[in-house]
């Protein structure tokens, strides 16, 4: 246990290595993180500015400070292993990997992280930049403020066991690219970032609130900006405990079960 962190040190290298000679991809990475909050930023902006100034208690302002956060947040917490995993699968990339003397997952926590300590350094200036453009307004409170760290923290590993539990599908269905796309529509709509959860159908939202997709996003986010109560934030900081130890459970369930059927496909 005590080599643990000297093995994220030397993948945090390796990962920092490796995106750098890759920078053309870094960039187009970036630029697709960007682009979708700022087309929902602009076209929710609109429809208040339409509306009179306001949609459902949400002004343009708030809309900007919502998406704004949103995106922070979603870079925060996103990952990729739903789609790479099927190739470590079918390309037996995972065969080597599960030589090594700890858990394949380890590997991946420190690519994850690597990743987003590189990209939030441009990240952090465009958010600068879309303050200055659409003007946020919001209601921060400082008790808010902190909760939102334990927040974003098991948001973070929430949805990263999640998206990992899902991944392991792999080892039964060869192809798993539509269930890969099928999940990332749900997750759009119910966890609040196509919108917040406020202008959603009342059955709608309130179904979001008991699934774990709201606790990877939109919870964090209207936390962040004073949109909840101290009560509101002890129900969801208990939630995403919730749902992270239950996804921890199925996953290891699924682990153990996946890989005593596993076989590498072939290229």
């Amino acid at each position: 246990m005590t080599s643990i962190p000297s093995l994220y040190l030397a993948q945090f290298r390796t990962t920092i290595a490796e995106q750098l000679q890759y920078r053309g991809s870094l960039v187009i990475w970036l630029i697709g993180l960007i682009l979708e909050p700022v087309v929902f930023l602009a076209v929710w902006t609109a429809v208040a500015t339409s509306q009179g100034g306001s949609v459902d208690g949400f002004t343009a302002g708030g809309f900007a400070a919502y998406y704004i956060v949103a995106m922070l947040v979603d870079h925060a917490t996103f990952t990729w292993i739903m789609f790479e995993f099927e190739y470590w699968i079918r390309q037996g990339t995972l065969s080597p990997l599960l030589l090594r003397p700890v858990h394949p997952i380890h590997r991946q926590v420190a690519v994850n992280l690597t990743f987003k300590l590189l990209t939030f350094v441009v990240l952090l200036p465009v958010a600068v930049i879309l303050a200055l453009v659409f003007h946020p307004q919001a209601n921060l409170q400082g008790w808010a403020l902190l909760a939102f760290i334990p927040s974003l923290l098991l948001a973070m590993a929430l949805r990263f066991t999640v998206e990992w539990t899902l991944a392991l599908a792999a080892f039964w269905i060869t192809r798993v690219s539509a269930t890969n796309q099928l999940y990332f529509v749900v997750f759009v709509f119910l966890s609040g970032q196509a919108a917040p959860l406020a202008l959603l159908p009342g059955p709608v939202a309130e179904l979001a609130r008991w699934l774990p997709f709201y606790r990877m996003l939109g919870f964090p986010v209207e936390l962040a900006l004073g949109r909840l109560t101290p009560r509101d934030a002890l129900i969801g900081i208990g939630a995403q405990v919730a749902w992270l130890a239950i996804a921890l459970l199925v996953m290891n369930a699924l682990w153990d079960r996946g890989i005593r059927r596993y076989s590498a496909v072939g290229a």
